[in-house]
């Protein structure tokens, strides 16, 4: 939880928005996953395992994206902006040992509401700070994963396990009992059909 939320806020500082409003139902799932886990609601539990899988599956789109793996670019503002901003990943400017210089005078093709910078001397590029985060986040998943598979596995097995009838009969509690030297025998009845 606490990494989804330093991932949230640095994603707030770039508005990259794609990914605030991911990181935003991640923390949801997690909290429900909790209290799934809290009220022994299998169901909960279950959602939340099946949300880790589509979440596996956001990172890893961040790192092909970040990677521009195949046709992707991280240059594009459309995928994790839906191209209301320009801006790009916080760490493209702040990352450890960047020197951020401005640009004067502006390129022509530069917005105006903007600022034209170059970056140099980063000790860590900006894109291997996001796959490492996305990294990071993999890596947790498949822990929630599995711990979520085994406490469903665990409720539902100490549900199939209580005995309704008899009580706590299951779990080796055995009252006194008479010893009795008599066999039990079955005992068949013939029931008369009213032919009315």
């Amino acid at each position: 939880m606490v990494c989804v939320l330093e991932r949230q806020i640095f994603d707030f500082l770039g508005y990259q928005w794609a990914p605030i409003l991911a990181n935003f139902v991640h923390i949801i799932i997690v909290i429900l996953g909790l209290f799934g886990t809290i009220q022994y609601r299998p169901r909960y539990i279950t959602g939340y395992a099946v949300w880790l899988v589509l979440w596996v599956t956001w990172n890893v789109f961040v790192i092909c994206f970040y990677l521009e793996a195949g046709d992707l670019s991280k240059e594009t503002d459309l995928i994790l902006t839906f191209n209301i901003s320009m801006h790009r990943s916080w760490w493209m400017e702040n990352g450890p040992g960047c020197m951020v210089t401005s640009v004067t005078p502006a390129p022509d093709w530069a917005p105006e509401d903007h600022r034209y910078i170059t970056v140099s001397g980063c000790f860590l590029e900006y894109q291997y700070i996001e796959v490492a985060h996305s990294s990071l986040q993999i890596v947790l998943a498949l822990a929630g994963f599995i711990y979520a598979c085994y406490v469903v596995r665990c409720i539902t097995e100490e549900e199939d396990s209580f005995d309704f009838i008899g009580g706590f009969d299951s779990y080796g509690y055995q009252g006194p009992q008479k010893t009795s030297h008599l066999q039990l025998q079955p005992m068949y009845m013939q029931i008369p059909l009213d032919n009315n």
